[in-house]
Formats: structure tokens, sequence, C-alpha cells
């Protein structure tokens, strides 16, 4: 069975966010607070080579942002963003904020997932 990986941007959804986001990483990007969104997005749309990756990797992946997170699981307080792993009932915090932070480019972050994703089998 394929782990399912959820991954949770720390932005709240809908139109007006999204807008006040792209605003956000062209204004000030050093102050943005969704590193997780720097990585796999470009102002505008969703990153081809972040498209690609995630068609091959061995898993199952759902999208939140932190309004959805809440609304869905009930789940609050958590350091976003995060990438949790959902086994069964069980939700748990797989790839940290600050491994995500740590991450300077997208090659990076599909590298940490790999990783955890072989430790996983």
């Amino acid at each position: 069975m394929k782990p399912k990986l959820v991954f949770v941007y720390n932005a709240d959804s809908g139109m007006f966010n999204t807008i006040t986001d792209i605003a956000h990483k062209i204004l000030s990007p050093d102050t943005y607070d969704c590193k997780l969104c720097m990585l796999t997005h470009s102002y505008f749309k969703i990153k081809q080579d972040w498209v690609d990756f995630l068609k091959d990797i061995d898993a199952d992946c759902e999208f939140l942002h932190r309004d959805e997170l809440s609304e869905k699981y009930g789940l609050k307080n958590i350091e976003l963003p995060v990438i949790l792993l959902h086994q069964g009932q069980e939700l748990s915090s797989w790839i940290t904020r600050d491994e995500i932070l740590q991450c300077e480019s997208i090659e990076a972050l599909k590298t940490r997932i790999n990783t955890g994703l072989a430790d996983l089998h």
C-alpha cells in the first residue's frame, strides 16, 4: 500500500488569500511565510518540475492550506509548512517546517522526500 503524504501550506485558501500571497511573494519574498510554496510554485502557478516529480513518486498526495487542515483533520498549532504522513487513522509530522526551511531548492526538497520514502519501504 502506498503511503499518503499531506502537504500543508502556511497560507489560507481562497481567491483573496491567493492574490495577497502573490503580492507578498513579489514585493517581499524574504518575509513570505511559506517556504513550501516558494519552492514549488512560481508567482502564478505550480512549477512544471514539481508536477513531473509528483507524477513519479510512489505515494498518494494531498495538498491543503492551513485553514483546510484545521477543517478536515481538526489539527491546529502545527508549525507550517509541513508534510504529514497519513497512515491508517494516524497523521504524523513527516517532514517538518525546519526541514523544509533547510531546503534551498526544489531539488533539495525532492531529495528529502525521496529519501524519506525510501526509508518507509
